[in-house]
């Protein structure tokens, strides 16, 4: 009996430690922040010199000033 009453503790505590960190993890996740596409853009841009190349090659162009923050 005793363990029966220790593994259904263990049950809801297991259930409840998840929806604790998944509850953690959504607001980390989905938190305000004053980041914006154009402040991040410049971390995972290829340089200027590689864009203009992707640009010419797919018939288009590209400008330093339209991408300057």
């Amino acid at each position: 009996m005793w363990l029966d009453i220790a593994i259904a503790a263990l049950f809801v505590a297991g259930i409840y430690a998840f929806v604790t960190l998944v509850r953690w993890r959504t607001r980390d996740v989905t938190r305000r922040s004053s980041r914006t596409a154009d402040n991040l853009y410049g971390q995972y841009a290829d340089s200027p010199r590689k864009q203009r190349q992707y640009a010419r090659r797919r018939g288009g162009s590209w400008t330093d000033e339209q991408h300057k923050g």
